[in-house]
């Protein structure tokens, strides 16, 4: 485990053999995702996080009304429930996400991340969903404040990565995985310009080696790869 400031982040992702994300145009089986999502459930964490459009279907849609009040509101963290048995945590720095609930059908309590450049209307908005935000920067988000935050606000110890290929890329970039989990589909994609495990900047990224951990055929010719990051 990580020292106590953050979680431990386990990337888990379903990829090609050529490392690609998008599953819409692969004919996929629905026995492929359900092995995925059991195999998430075996690693017994206390959250999983996304980016904004990876939790556009979870979060629905609402409308954020216009405050009656101009009344500033602080841009300090807000936090509507420390108990939960889990939470699903979405980057948003924008505050584009229009939360019809604070918990998500799937049982989650929603947590949003946020940058400080988000409107008043906005925050009032969350608070009267019940929908709990963490600020991780003014503009931009500091993943590492991020990551501390939710060990300190919420008690995060894992922390499972499930984004698109940008915020896992973000991710890596900033030395922030300690573990990956890949459930590899046996399909050769192709597709260029498509999303792939990570996606950093164009040009040399940063290079991270792994020291693999085991390795598992699973059915429907899936195999499992889980990998710990060399430091």
């Amino acid at each position: 485990m990580t020292g106590a400031k953050r979680p431990y982040v386990i990337c888990h992702m379903v990829p090609s053999i050529d490392g690609r994300i998008v599953l819409e145009s692969w004919k996929t089986p629905p026995s492929t995702l359900a092995e995925y999502e059991r195999l998430a459930l075996t690693f017994g964490a206390d959250a999983w996080i996304v980016g904004r459009i990876s939790m556009e279907p979870y979060a629905g849609k609402s409308k954020v009304p216009a405050r009656k009040t101009p009344q500033p509101i602080p841009r300090t963290d807000f936090i509507a429930r420390r108990e939960a048995k889990s939470y699903a945590i979405a980057l948003d720095p924008s505050g584009k996400l229009t939360w019809k609930s604070n918990v998500l059908s799937t049982g989650e309590q929603a947590v949003t991340i946020l940058s400080e450049a988000v409107s008043d209307d906005y925050l009032a908005f969350l608070r009267a969903r019940g929908v709990s935000y963490l600020f991780g920067g003014k503009t931009e988000l500091n993943l590492k404040k991020v990551l501390e935050k939710l060990r300190k606000e919420l008690g995060i110890k894992k922390l499972l990565l499930e984004g698109g290929g940008k915020i896992n890329g973000s991710f890596l970039a900033e030395d922030l995985i300690d573990e990956l989990s890949v459930l590899l589909v046996p399909v050769a994609d192709g597709a260029i310009g498509t999303p792939s495990l990570f996606d950093v900047r164009e040009g040399k990224g940063p290079a991270r080696h792994l020291k693999l951990v085991s390795i598992e055929k699973r059915k429907g010719d899936l195999v499992w790869l889980r990998y710990k990051l060399k430091r």
